[in-house]
């Protein structure tokens, strides 16, 4: 553990690190649960930070587009900060506004990623892995319910970065948990990923307003720029002529996963797989949760500088943020997302590196 800074209300920030012998390694600070590095080796072996995020807490508190943190109670977009559940409305702050429509977002001003954790560095089937833990208070963000949450970070000898996701609460309140690494294969602050090859295991996507909230429809993507179903760069279809694509400024939207009949009861299946062709790099993606929002990077704008010195312009990192579909609250048709006193949160994912 090492000192991240001082918060204003005068607490301390840490990091965390958790290595392989290889040199595979992550560090974790405990504020906001953010994944602030991760080293990777390309083919030749060589190690470098693949994901984009600051070297001090004060940035993460003060202007960080949620690098690498952990999204609660309400991960992605929720229309017009409202829902009703169980008889009641319940008001959320908007603190985003696409297209001049309100929403709130990612849990609000002061979500997860906002949070100074728990933290307890222990090792699971020897496996070195850092445990975080926060209750949220009954009225947080308008939220109801009094809601404990427990994320576990573990590094796996086969180089791969598992997240284990476990809540409970006393009343019915929505939850939706996710991570919010931005990854750039080739290294952060190394130029655009345009070039990364990403496959998605996905038939549908949920097709958003120019609010980027969904219309409720799960639209085929066969033939469109959305269809990743074969490996293809990212810049090949990003800048089509396209409804949805000017919508998100790029790719911003929900996949609705594929789930693979022949894996059985297994939850873990992959949602995608990530290629960078100059480093060799390669990002495999699984999770129990049966959306995934791909996000490209298209709100960087170079005006933040990173761990290395080097600007972040547009669509120099990319999200895989596994989810639940946004907006469920408001969407009926839509997988739940309401958790209820005596039931447990539980999900799943995972992000493994290799090369080839």
């Amino acid at each position: 553990m090492t000192s991240f800074g001082t918060l204003p209300d005068g607490r301390e920030a840490a990091v965390y690190t958790l290595r392989h012998p290889s040199g595979f390694a992550a560090e974790i600070s405990n504020f906001g649960g953010a994944v602030t590095r991760l080293f990777a080796p390309d083919r030749e072996g060589r190690l470098a930070d693949i994901v984009l995020g600051f070297d001090n807490v004060t940035d993460y508190a003060e202007r960080s587009p949620f690098f690498g943190a952990l999204i609660g109670r309400v991960g992605n977009r929720t229309a017009g900060g409202r829902f009703h559940l169980d008889g009641r409305d319940y008001v959320l702050a908007n603190n985003n506004f696409p297209a001049g429509e309100p929403c709130h977002l990612h849990g609000g001003n002061l979500g997860f990623d906002k949070v100074l954790w728990d933290a307890a560095p222990l090792e699971i089937n020897g496996a070195p892995a850092l445990r975080l833990g926060y209750t949220s208070p009954d009225g947080e963000e308008g939220y109801p319910g009094n809601l404990s949450v427990e994320v576990t970070y573990i590094l796996g000898a086969d180089q791969s970065l598992r997240i284990d996701y476990l809540a409970t609460t006393d009343a019915p309140t929505p939850v939706n948990l996710t991570n919010h690494s931005y990854f750039n294969l080739r290294g952060e602050g190394n130029g655009t990923i345009l070039d990364h090859e990403i496959q998605i295991h996905a038939d549908h996507l949920t097709p958003v307003t120019r609010g980027l909230i969904p219309t409720g429809e799960l639209t085929p993507i066969a033939g469109t720029p959305f269809d990743f179903n074969t490996a293809r760069r990212i810049g090949d279809r990003i800048d089509d002529d396209d409804t949805q694509l000017k919508f998100g400024g790029g790719y911003d939207h929900n996949y609705v996963l594929r789930r693979d009949p022949s894996a059985g009861a297994e939850p873990l299946q992959l949602a995608a797989t990530v290629y960078e062709p100059e480093s060799g790099r390669v990002m495999d993606v699984l999770t129990t949760e049966p959306g995934m929002q791909f996000y490209s990077g298209n709100f960087l704008d170079g005006s933040l500088t990173g761990k290395s010195g080097q600007p972040y312009p547009f669509r120099s990192g990319l999200c895989l943020e596994t989810q639940h579909f946004p907006d469920s609250p408001n969407q009926p048709q839509f997988p739940s997302i309401i958790l209820r006193p005596g039931e447990t949160y539980r999900s799943t994912t995972v992000y493994r590196f290799s090369t080839r």
